[in-house]
């Protein structure tokens, strides 16, 4: 393979840090021993052990992860479900139901959330932690199923035939040989969205109720009152928690299909 030419990898060089260079200040920032994030007075690490008294974003670190547990394992099971029977069902309109799986991928956030605030409102459901983590499941199942159903495209039913022919009846192929190959992509799927529902403002901002704000809406609403040191220290800890899981969905998609 022909090495790139030097100005595409300074045009590419140049691209990336644009796209980081405002990250890697929030970062380096949030060891800034100074109370206002103008200038660089010395290193400290005072506002990470400031978090530790923050009960306020304790508790919507505590919000965040019940909902976005709840809502990746809701997401995960209907969302493998729903790939499965787009991939091996036929039926009429399946082309149309197709193209509705990534109606909500492209589908702006702020259209979602009012859209659901309207049924909630409707359906007489109080706003609370039930609306935020419906609302997730809601967004979420899409993103597991357009990955599980790139997994399924790559597999080779002759193994599942296989089974089938030994005498394997349809619930123990699946469990013993479908669900086996298509792990790393269920995987992949469930750590996405739990990283879309961690992540989540709008739509959360949206179906919220008093006292069931996650950890972005409780961080927007700090910064609009006053940029703190502490939002750059939480702002990296959720960049770097996100980041961790992002290149674990990397890995179980780089993984190769059963054959």
């Amino acid at each position: 393979m022909r090495p790139a030419p030097k100005w595409v990898l300074v045009i590419a060089a140049a691209g990336y840090l644009f796209l980081h260079l405002p990250v890697l200040v929030l970062v380096v920032f949030s060891f800034n021993a100074s109370r206002y994030s103008v200038s660089w007075t010395g290193f400290t690490l005072d506002w990470y052990r400031a978090l530790a008294d923050r009960a306020d974003l304790w508790r919507g670190l505590r919000t965040s992860l019940i909902v976005g547990t709840i809502s990746t394992v809701a997401a995960a099971c209907f969302g493998t479900l729903l790939a499965m029977g787009l991939a091996r069902g036929r039926f009429r309109g399946r082309r149309s139901m197709e193209g509705l799986l990534t109606l909500p991928l492209v589908t702006p956030e702020v259209v979602t959330g009012i859209s659901l605030l309207l049924l909630f409102v409707l359906a007489g459901i109080q706003l609370g932690l039930t609306t935020i983590t419906i609302a997730h499941i809601a967004f979420n199942i899409s993103f597991v199923a357009v990955v599980v159903r790139a997994r399924l495209a790559g597999m080779d039913r002759s193994l599942e035939e296989a089974a089938l022919i030994l005498g394997a009846d349809e619930l123990t192929a699946f469990r013993t040989v479908t669900l086996p190959a298509l792990w790393p992509g269920i995987a992949a799927g469930a750590l996405l969205a739990f990283i879309m529902s961690f992540d989540d403002y709008v739509i959360t901002s949206l179906v919220a109720g008093p006292g069931s704000s996650t950890l972005p809406v409780m961080v927007y609403g700090m910064a609009r009152r006053n940029v703190e040191p502490t939002i750059n220290a939480i702002s990296t800890i959720i960049l770097l928690g996100t980041s961790v899981l992002i290149y674990l969905v990397d890995r179980l998609l780089r993984t190769r299909p059963a054959r």
